[in-house]
């Protein structure tokens, strides 16, 4: 018998079916890397045009190849953090500065591509220095400093930045494991929940006194809902049972029902905080006879 994922890792709550519902993110993260696919294209042009070079050559266009396609893919992985840094009101400078690695990857990639021509060491030296300049040029560098908010103690930031990247690291552990499926609907309705989730750790980045409040959803909630996934994955790949799927579905109602519904009582509360402030400030210029 098909047994609903639940249990202590899902907050209690009305589930709605498994309908797909869309829940626009609070602030989506942009696409950044549309057209680096093209970065990998002159390590295999550099490969195929060394093949008859004789083996030193060979090996040196293959060690420049290989730096070119790290660069490539470490330019893609430095744009999403850029992107995701970007998207955050807090956020944590990344720990890899990956899209300068990449530019020094694309230099001396470049100098061992040219000089497996005729132009000489330095000739090359020069190329590497161009295209490391270039690349620098087109993607930028990586960002150099937390993002922080005024006001807001800097332990108290740096918590809520822990909090949310473990969330959003359970987020896109979740993402991934169901593209696996490569089902367009299941896939949809994960980035639904998915949306939901982000825009209360949003919440959280913009108000960290409701770190208290979310800490058990963007933690101990989203943990158990990637380890759900995770299991429903392996076992609807093994088997698709629609009972199964309809039972996953219904936990991901669950889940974002009760994500949402906490999300607007924060919401409201720090509507009801601004209201008190604005009420204590015209009492005490009413008294001050302003």
């Amino acid at each position: 018998m098909a047994k609903k994922f639940g249990g202590k890792y899902s907050p209690n709550g009305a589930s709605s079916g498994a309908d797909i519902r869309e829940t626009p993110p609070d602030r989506p993260i942009e696409d950044n890397t549309k057209g680096t696919t093209l970065l990998f294209v002159p390590a295999i042009i550099l490969v195929f045009t060394s093949i008859n070079d004789g083996p030193a050559m060979l090996a040196i266009a293959l060690l420049g190849a290989a730096l070119l396609t790290f660069a490539a893919w470490f330019t893609r992985e430095g744009l999403q953090a850029q992107a995701e840094y970007d998207a955050r009101r807090v956020a944590r400078k990344p720990a890899i500065p990956r899209k300068m690695i990449a530019s020094l990857a694309t230099g001396l990639g470049v100098t061992l591509a040219a000089y497996t021509g005729d132009t000489g060491l330095i000739g090359s030296v020069i190329y590497g220095i161009v295209g490391a300049v270039l690349h620098t040029v087109a993607f930028g560098v990586d960002p150099l400093k937390d993002k922080r908010m005024e006001g807001v103690d800097t332990f108290q930031q740096d918590r809520v930045a822990r909090v949310v990247d473990q969330a959003d690291a359970s987020l896109a552990a979740m993402k991934d494991h169901i593209a696996r499926l490569e089902d367009r609907d299941l896939t949809a309705r994960v980035a639904s929940f998915d949306a939901t989730a982000r825009k209360m750790a949003r919440t959280v980045e913009e108000d960290p006194r409701d770190l208290t409040r979310a800490r058990k959803y963007l933690g101990v909630y989203l943990e158990g809902a990637r380890d759900a996934t995770v299991k429903f994955v392996d076992l609807y790949t093994r088997k698709p049972d629609p009972s199964v799927r309809t039972d996953y579905i219904a936990l991901l109602d669950d889940l974002q029902d009760n994500f949402a519904a906490r999300t607007d009582k924060m919401m409201e509360d720090d509507r009801t905080d601004m209201d008190i402030e604005i009420k204590v400030l015209r009492d005490r210029l009413q008294r001050d006879g302003l």
